[in-house]
């Protein structure tokens, strides 16, 4: 984590809507520094090595978030990124690289315990990040998704594997790992 010169770490948070920027960035502000940008665009030119995690929105009219997150990969830079968005997920999720998912309206608790968990435990060990990653996905996939739509999807059975038999080694190496399991299941991802 590269964390400001006050020892906080850095959050970006993008929404093309003003008033919901703010307000993240406000409520975040007591843990974290905050930068916001209002837009796709804005992100791109706001985000850089210094960010420590993205809060990034799905739908936005100038540069969909989906495309601000390939562009952030592809810069090299390794913040957390939290999708948020109002908008049901469909399948093409699986295949992206973000480390949480949010479903809108998210409550400032939900927020700062979805940044919590990315920053304290990131680079503690990549196969957690990777872990919570997956889980993440599928559990919202699961939520949005029947079982018969999501039996003909092979990203979604090889996701499912892959957390299974990263869980296998996971909580053989970290003593802590149902504790970490449980935390990270308490983060509500998709409100009803």
């Amino acid at each position: 984590m590269s964390s400001s010169a006050g020892g906080h770490a850095t959050v970006l948070v993008v929404d093309d809507e003003e008033g919901v920027a703010d307000v993240l960035a406000h409520r975040l502000g007591d843990r974290y520094e905050t930068r916001v940008a209002y837009g796709g665009e804005e992100a791109l030119e706001r985000v850089d090595e210094t960010v420590d995690a993205v809060l990034l929105d799905r739908r936005m009219p100038d540069v969909h978030g989906d495309d601000v997150l390939v562009e952030i990969r592809g810069r090299g830079y390794d913040c957390a990124v939290i999708m948020t968005t109002a908008v049901d997920p469909d399948l093409n999720i699986l295949e992206m690289d973000f480390d949480d998912y949010l479903i809108k309206p998210t409550d400032a608790e939900t927020l700062l315990a979805a940044l919590d968990r990315q920053l304290e435990g990131r680079s503690r060990d990549s196969r957690l990040d990777e872990f919570f990653s997956l889980v993440s996905k599928l559990e919202v996939i699961e939520s949005e998704h029947s079982p018969e739509e999501l039996a003909g999807s092979e990203e979604y059975a090889d996701l499912k594997r892959r957390a299974a038999e990263l869980g296998r080694e996971l909580e053989d190496s970290h003593a802590d790992f149902d504790e970490l399991v449980s935390t990270f299941r308490e983060i509500n991802r998709h409100p009803s």
